[in-house]
């Protein structure tokens, strides 16, 4: 099922224009997208936050002159 077929039966009646699989369909692509959605958003504070800690130990050794 498409996302434009999705939006169509949305509007044309809402939710209650939309089959039981139709709408347990579109549930699921939803949360697949929410589940990746925190994966990739987990990893990317992670390599934020090592970014952060790594710039500012550089910032303390060139302070000092160590670097």
């Amino acid at each position: 099922m498409s996302s434009l077929a999705l939006i169509g039966g949305l509007a044309s009646g809402g939710i209650a224009g939309l089959s039981l699989p139709q709408l347990l369909i579109a549930l699921v692509g939803m949360l697949v997208v929410l589940i990746v959605g925190r994966l990739v958003l987990k990893i990317a504070w992670r390599l934020v936050t090592i970014g952060v800690v790594v710039v500012g130990a550089l910032l303390i050794l060139v302070q000092f002159g160590l670097l």
